[in-house]
């Protein structure tokens, strides 16, 4: 007799035994009941041909539901450390790509300006938000993004808002042309100085001690940085300060109407997305009279430095950045919130700086470069007394 032969009769004696019929309903009662009584049936006819197969059912029915409950309790926890690593991966992907395009935008307008010495700071922006519309309009077509319908009584609200952003982008360009990167990230900070006495007097809303002080410390890096700073350039300073005072005035026009802008659309909502494509789509009739006025139209069409491609991509690449910041900052906004976006977007300003003075080869004397720490880490303090 094979061992396999002797091993089935075993089985069904064991099955047929009344001794073994309880360990066989012991070994099932943690299978499912349909099966059990199935098996339970075959038992009391004592069909021979089918106990043993029954018996070797019910073995693996109670082995398979051990191994379904272990597969379930590892299921479970690789669940739960695959959400712990997207929501740790999450926020790190969204602030790497916001660094990044902040970064290069900057970057990338200093090359255009001052690298290709192109002098039509309008004609720039206008070619930058024409490629920002399409782009939205495309993704829109597509049903990636959804935005509000553009309406006349929406437009006359924004008009105010949409001013103060074209005169806010044209002072920020022609400020880089002259001045060093590094410098223009320092001076910035003024911006947070003119909108904290805006909303003092606009919103009457206060600031604590420590938030003063770190605006104080601003004050002083950007006078010894502006003093100390070897390729200081009078007409570039005054573009950026004019900048920090359109910047701060946006910031506070767009909350100050940000609701009767909601109230003037069909959802009663404006996303970002909407924002965006409202600037950059409503700057474009402006910045063509702008273009006009100031013949940039005449230097654009003899300029030669149009005609080189290396200039259209660069020109291009900065365009798709300015509309990777928008993305990317609400990106990281929602990943986040407002207290971990306001400190790495100061945390930001160190490598760009770096970037500035390695990459142009700016002349930067000891004490120049101490201010622009100082300048650096007064952006740091001021964001973390803004959270307390």
């Amino acid at each position: 007799m094979s061992l396999e032969f002797r091993s089935e009769c075993d089985d069904i004696e064991e099955a047929k035994s009344p001794s073994n019929t309880s360990v066989a309903a012991v070994a099932v009662k943690n299978a499912d009941a349909s099966v059990y009584k199935i098996i339970h049936g075959y038992l009391k006819q004592k069909n021979n041909s089918i106990i043993r197969v029954a018996a070797n059912v019910a073995r693996k029915a109670a082995s398979n539901k051990l191994s379904r409950k272990t597969s379930d309790v590892f299921d479970t926890l690789l669940q739960k450390q695959q959400s712990k690593l997207g929501n740790k991966a999450g926020p790190l992907l969204s602030g790497i790509c916001y660094c990044i395009t902040s970064c290069s935008m900057i970057l990338l307008n200093k090359v255009v300006l001052s690298s290709y010495n192109f002098d039509a700071g309008i004609s720039l922006m206008l070619y930058q938000n024409l490629i920002s519309v399409v782009i939205l309009l495309i993704l829109e077509l597509f049903h990636v993004i959804s935005t509000e319908e553009l309406t006349w009584k929406l437009i006359k609200v924004w008009i105010p808002v949409n001013l103060i952003f074209i005169g806010m982008l044209l002072t920020g360009m022609y400020s880089l042309k002259y001045i060093n990167v590094a410098m223009v990230t320092i001076l910035k900070n003024m911006t947070n100085i003119i909108t904290a006495i805006g909303e003092i007097y606009i919103f009457r809303k206060g600031q604590n001690k420590k938030v003063w002080a770190a605006l104080f410390l601003m004050i002083v890096s950007a006078v010894c940085g502006g003093i100390t700073d070897l390729s200081f350039h009078l007409v570039g300073y005054t573009w950026q300060i004019l900048n920090c005072f359109l910047t701060a005035g946006y910031s506070l026009t767009l909350r100050r109407l940000m609701d009767t802008a909601k109230q003037s659309t069909k959802s009663g909502s404006l996303n970002e997305v909407s924002m965006v494509l409202l600037n950059n789509a409503l700057s474009i009739p402006f910045a063509l009279i702008l273009v006009v006025i100031f013949d940039e139209w005449e230097y654009v069409y003899q300029a030669e430095v149009i005609r080189e491609p290396m200039f259209w991509v660069v020109a291009t690449a900065s365009g798709l950045l300015g509309l990777a910041i928008s993305f990317s900052s609400v990106w990281f906004l929602h990943d986040t919130g407002p207290t971990t976006y306001s400190l790495v977007g100061s945390l930001n300003k160190i490598p760009i700086s770096i970037a500035g003075i390695l990459l142009f080869n700016v002349p930067v004397s000891v004490e120049n470069f101490c201010s622009i720490v100082f300048g650096l880490f007064a952006g740091i303090f001021f964001a973390k007394a803004k959270m307390s």
